[in-house]
This record gives structure tokens, C-alpha cells and sequence, in this order.
């Protein structure tokens, strides 16, 4: 029987409610299917940061390496900041294990309404590949002058050939084995430097793959095909901002962002990869018992 070693995250609020559940199920699949889960895990997140000052101690990310995978549940809560709770925990561990693709399917279910009139399942089943470590969610930039009238903040969009070629690569290997259809968010007309470098990395990505059909598209515009026209798409590549925004777009139009799932790859499995729900923590319902398991089961699977 095969054995996977997970480092399971739990996190905060409703978080700590969908993850046991979606286990039931992955155990449940492992019997059936021939394999087993040796879980550990990490009571790591915004409660632990209250009680330590830390999302997770500070040799977590040692602890995280030997793994075979990791399972997040969610992590916030109302009283310590986003910025905290997600640099202090969820970007070490993509960047540190070259997690490099955020992977966000996206389908809509039998028996699930969208709020877009008249489409059927047959009609959203799309991929949004999210590059993951780098773009617009780089580290570099700075404030200067804080609380005068000439304070000033500076954040830098970092692009680099290596990291945009992979996700593009992934994306169009990925296409391969769906329709053959992929599209490149872009914002060249206005983003003067960096976008009209992602269109290059695009084009040459498109010569390495003649066979498959590929397009690239606005970022505004694209998020208005995706709800009008959400058929004409099949594989979405994206920079870190723009998939973060248009994959939780995309969730929205089959049901909810709270039934989506996604995972932060490392294709080559050298370091381990990450698995959550795309939904929060939920501070609101945490509690009461009527947390939708579905985003972390999809997640797991």
C-alpha cells in the first residue's frame, strides 16, 4: 500500500472544521483505492501567532520538508492584520519549496446554482494557472516619509524570465491534456515594462507549443468574457496578481469561492507542494457547524 506523509494545517476558524472532514473523505478514498495517509499535525496560524508572536515557529519550514505534501485548512482572524497572517506563514512556504503554480480549477457542479443565467456545467470547466512566486506580490519596495504630506510607498513588480517561463510552460503542457485552448492574461497597453515582457515570454512559449490553440486577452476585458462567454475558455495563465483576482472571478461564476479549491505546486516534486481551499477562515460561521467541507475535499483530491 502506498503511504503519503502529510503535514496537515488546520489554521483558524472554519478552517479547523472543513479539514477534518475533507480527511474522513481522503481516508475513505484511500481504502478504497489502495493507499494510506500518515498525517501530522501543526496547530500553526493567527492563534498561534496571539499566543507566540509567530504563524509558525521558527523551524517550521525544516518540519514542512521532509513531507509528501501539505494540507491547509485556512488561516485569519479579525484581529490580526492579512499581512501578517499571510507573509507569515503562507508565502515562506511557497516560496521556500518553489511553489511556483497556483493551480485553481474551476467547475460548475450539478445541483449548484450560478449566478449567471442560463449556463450549464458543460459550459464552465476551466484551469487558472496563477504564477505563484514572484510578479506583483514581490517583496521588493518600501515606504519613506510615513505621516507627512510627502509619504510616499513604492512596490515593485519583479518579472523574471526563469519563473515566467515555467508557469507558462505548465500551462501549456497542461492544455495539452484538456481542449488545446490557452489564454494569457495581460495589461500591455498600460503596464509599459513588465506586461509586454510576460507577452513576449507568451509568444515564445506559443512557437514551442504550434500545436495548441493560443490567445492572450486584457485583463479587463478578459473579465468580462469570463462571465459573459465563460465556454470559450479552458486553461487561463496568469502573473501572481491578476490569477489571484481572476481565479476568485471565476469561482464566483460556478456557486461560490467557498467550494473552489487550489494548489501551490512544485511540478518537479523536489520540495513539497500545498493544498487549501481557496475560501478564508470565515470568523463569521467559524463555530457553528455549517462550514461547506467541499473546497478542502476537492482540495485533498
Amino acid at each position: 500500500m502506498r503511504r503519503h506523509r502529510i503535514a496537515v494545517i488546520p489554521g483558524d476558524g472554519i478552517g479547523r472544521e472543513v479539514t477534518p472532514a475533507a480527511l474522513e473523505v481522503l481516508e475513505a478514498a484511500g481504502r478504497a483505492h489502495g493507499f494510506a495517509l500518515e498525517t501530522t499535525e501543526h496547530p500553526w496560524g493567527c492563534d498561534h501567532f496571539v499566543e507566540t508572536g509567530r504563524m509558525m515557529p521558527v523551524d517550521a519550514l525544516d518540519t514542512l520538508r521532509d513531507t509528501d505534501a501539505i494540507f491547509l485548512g485556512a488561516v485569519g482572524r479579525p484581529d490580526v492584520p492579512d499581512h501578517i497572517s499571510l507573509w507569515g506563514l503562507l508565502i515562506p512556504i511557497r516560496r521556500t519549496f518553489r511553489q511556483y503554480v497556483n493551480l485553481r480549477p474551476i467547475r460548475l457542479w450539478p445541483g449548484i446554482p450560478s449566478p449567471l443565467r442560463d449556463v450549464t456545467p458543460e459550459q464552465i470547466d476551466m484551469v487558472i494557472v496563477r504564477e505563484n512566486n514572484e510578479g506583483e506580490y514581490s517583496e521588493i519596495g518600501g515606504r519613506l516619509y510615513h505621516g507627512t504630506e510627502e509619504e510616499l510607498a513604492v512596490q515593485q513588480a519583479t518579472f523574471t524570465r526563469r519563473g515566467t517561463d515555467r508557469v507558462m510552460e505548465y500551462a501549456f503542457k497542461l492544455a495539452e491534456g484538456r481542449s488545446g485552448r490557452v489564454c494569457s492574461a495581460t495589461k500591455s497597453n498600460g503596464i509599459i515594462h513588465t506586461m509586454p515582457f510576460w507577452d513576449e515570454r507568451f509568444a515564445h512559449a506559443t512557437a514551442r507549443h504550434p500545436q495548441l490553440e493560443a490567445e492572450q486577452v486584457l485583463i479587463d476585458a478578459l473579465a468580462a468574457m469570463v462571465v459573459l462567454d465563460p465556454g470559450r475558455f479552458d486553461v487561463i495563465v496568469a502573473s501572481n496578481l491578476f490569477g489571484d483576482i481572476l481565479s476568485d472571478l471565476a469561482a464566483a461564476i460556478a456557486g461560490s469561492i467557498g467550494i473552489a479549491p487550489s494548489g501551490n505546486l512544485n511540478p518537479e516534486r523536489e520540495c513539497p507542494s500545498m493544498f487549501e481551499p481557496v475560501h478564508g477562515s470565515a470568523p463569521d460561521i467559524a463555530g457553528q457547524g455549517i462550514a461547506n467541507p467541499i473546497g478542502a475535499i476537492w482540495s485533498g483530491a
